[in-house]
Parts: C-alpha cells; structure tokens; sequence
C-alpha cells in the first residue's frame, strides 16, 4: 500500500511517499480503508524529532489522526464490522491508505456524517473540548483569549466557547482571519501585538479568566499579562517554538496564577471519555451548531507541502489528506 514515511528527522522534504506492507489487524484491531488523514502540528513535531513527539524508530509512517471504513477485524473485537465507518486520533501510521488500530480508539461515525468532516475534529475537535469542558471549563459570562482563533483548533473553540456563554478575545493576523473568527463567533478581534491591552479594557482592567495558547513562545509572555488574578494560563501547544523554563515565583505577584500544558491523551484516558467528546462534537455538527472548516485538501503525494503549509500559519482551518485523490 502507499504511505508517507520518514526516513529521518528535518523539514518536509524527509517525507516520501512509498510502498509498504499492508497492516493487519491484530487481537483488538481493526483494518481500516483511510479516507481522509488529518494533519496536524504533532506531525511536524514528530518529524522535527522533537521530544516526546519524535517515532521511536527510523523510518516511521507519519499521521496520528484519520477516518475511514472497517475493511477487516481482528481476533477478539465483537463491537465493530466490516462496513462500518469509524475515525479515530492518537493512532500511528495514519498517512496511509490503510491503518491498523485499536478498537478502543475507533469512534463510530453516524450516518450522514463526512468522514473528512470527521477526521477533521478528531484531534483539533476533541482539542478545544477538552480545552473550553474540563481544562477551564467556561461559565457564562467568562472572559477568555483564544490565539490562533483561525486556525483549526481556534475556529472550534471559539464556537465552543460561545456555547457555553463565554465572551471571547480572539486573537488574528489578517483581515481575512480576523473576519472568520467573528463568523465562528468571537466577540472581540485583535492582533497579537495589542490582545494583553484590548484583554485588560473588555474586563475593566481586572484581566481574563483564561487564556488558550498553541502557539507558545512567542506569546507565553503577553498571555501571562493578560490573565486576571487566580485566573489560567492553558498552554497546548508551541507552533512558534518551545517556551524557555521560567521562575514559577513568578505566579504569585500576578495573582496566584493556574498554569497548564495539557495535552489530549490524558483527557480520553477512557473509552467512556473518548466517546462523550466524540460525541458531542458529531451532535453538534448534525445539529447545525458546530461548523467545521477544511482549509485544504492534498493527496498523499503532497503531505510534505500540506505540513509546510500548516507550519506557515497561513491556512485556517484543518488540513486533510486523502489518499483517493489524484495529485494536482
């Protein structure tokens, strides 16, 4: 079968697309007929080399993320067939026309529902569930900052957080995303360079209750100024790099500060788990409450361009690839 692997750690030009041997599924697996990969910044962490991203070993399959149809079962899973459609997250090996995963990680996807549509919120989806449901769960009337609103993880959030009656602080590059982020419903827009200022005056000087940052060094510190007394600082990612280790002290002057760097696997530590967030976000999407944005669509051929694209922070939206399609 055809898959992106990775001969070794460097930028996007260390993946390929070739010819390996089909899986098969094990005791407790499925055999899945991929038909749209996520990509996501874990995937260029991981071919970075970065730790704890970097593959154990050389070379490796790239992609954690996808959706698909069951097109094998093996020994022991009594709960899925052949036929059913299934996505799933946090399963190696995912640019590939075929994967093999654990039953426990595979999430039914209801009829009527796009399998990319459902490849497209595994992990950016279940993200900003966990991010705005249980890392700071959001009140109404809660102030909180989103960076990156139009990015894929942002445009869910945002809409997540005006669920639940949040008033949000979104934070934009262009015209063009700026304009996305109100659509996806945040209450004030601004850029990078003023949010800490425009956080403190919609809160009559007292700071947010949270802020949300996956983009990490270049932000950590105006995210921290911006965040009210015992208030969150959540960081769940580091797009523009690592945040250098800092003096916790640090948090008592600023108001007994929460800081944070979650991360999705310890909040589907359970199958039960797994499935209420999965859930909600298939509800809400079939209800016309959730709107999900695929900013691109690649073959297989193109991952190294889809990661290089991603990386640029000039997309919005998620980014797929789909095995079945042809190269432009």
């Amino acid at each position: 079968m055809r898959a992106v692997v990775g001969s070794q750690h460097g930028g996007p030009e260390v993946l390929q697309i070739g010819e390996v041997a089909a899986p098969q599924p094990g005791p407790g697996q499925l055999l899945v007929d991929v038909a749209a990969a996520g990509v996501n910044y874990m995937d260029i962490y991981q071919r970075e080399g970065r730790p704890p991203y970097a593959s154990a070993s050389l070379p490796y399959v790239a992609g954690a993320e996808g959706a698909g149809t069951v097109a094998a079962v093996g020994p022991a899973v009594r709960d899925f067939a052949v036929g059913d459609r299934v996505a799933w997250t946090q399963v190696p090996g995912s640019y590939a026309e075929q994967v093999a995963l654990p039953a426990a990680l595979a999430v039914p996807v209801p009829d009527g529902l796009e399998l990319s549509v459902a490849a497209a919120v595994m992990l950016q989806g279940m993200t900003a569930h966990y991010l705005s449901h249980s890392t700071y769960p959001v009140s109404q009337g809660d102030h909180v900052v989103v960076h990156a609103a139009a990015g894929g993880v942002g445009l869910l959030l945002t809409q997540m957080i005006a669920m639940r009656g949040g008033v949000s602080v979104a934070t934009t590059s262009t015209t063009t995303k700026a304009v996305l982020a109100q659509e996806a419903g945040a209450n004030y827009v601004t850029d990078y360079e003023n949010f800490p200022q425009v956080a403190r005056e919609v809160t009559d000087g007292a700071g947010v209750a949270a802020v949300y940052d996956g983009i990490g060094q270049a932000t950590f510190e105006a995210s921290l100024s911006a965040v009210r007394a015992r208030g969150y600082m959540i960081l769940y990612g580091a797009a523009s790099g690592p945040v250098p280790p800092f003096d916790l002290q640090r948090l008592n002057p600023a108001g007994s500060l929460f800081v944070t760097r979650p991360t999705l696997g310890h909040y589907m530590a359970s199958r039960e788990e797994l499935l209420w967030r999965a859930g909600d976000l298939f509800r809400w999407i079939a209800e016309g409450r959730l709107s999900v944005r695929v900013g691109g669509r690649y073959p297989l051929e193109q991952a190294a361009q889809a990661q290089a694209d991603l990386a640029s922070r000039g997309t919005t939206g998620k980014l797929l690839l789909v095995p079945g399609e042809a190269t432009a």
